[in-house]
């Protein structure tokens, strides 16, 4: 019984979400975004997310693919994984913003060992687990009403 104790800590420990976030400076001057389409990310609503959490801050949005095109001072690259427990669901996350190819920001959040036992976080929409990160990214320029 003692064993046990520490040993169901160990477990909810290992479920935990990790996220880490160096915010974009508000001295950027962020005003639009490029962003570049990943065909590999198959969540299906991470693209809708992402464009509607900039748009929440005051940032436009337009998407590109291949080459960034010229007039796209900032940039954002992104991956996302999901994984599957009985459904699918949000595991990894990154953003990579940068400024005429300099990194300026990047966030990255993730389910360690894909959720494990952290039952209460694991299956919440992307919209709920990206919502915090994306708004951290740009905490320097406050959501509009």
């Amino acid at each position: 019984m003692k064993s046990a104790i520490p040993l169901c800590l160990l477990s909810l420990l290992l479920g935990c979400t990790a996220i880490h976030v160096e915010p974009v400076e508000r001295e950027a001057g962020l005003a639009h975004v490029c962003i570049e389409e990943d065909p590999k990310v198959i969540v299906a609503d991470f693209l809708t997310i992402l464009r509607a959490g900039f748009r929440r801050h005051g940032i436009s949005t337009e998407l590109y693919k291949d080459a960034a095109p010229p007039h796209c001072e900032f940039t954002l690259t992104y991956d996302a994984r999901q994984s599957w427990d009985m459904v699918s669901y949000l595991s990894h996350a990154e953003l990579r913003l940068e400024h005429r190819g300099d990194q300026i920001a990047y966030a990255t959040y993730h389910l360690r060992n894909r959720g494990g036992y952290a039952l209460y976080s694991k299956w919440k929409s992307t919209r709920t687990k990206m919502g915090p990160v994306i708004d951290r990214l740009l905490k320097a320029y406050p959501p509009k009403p």
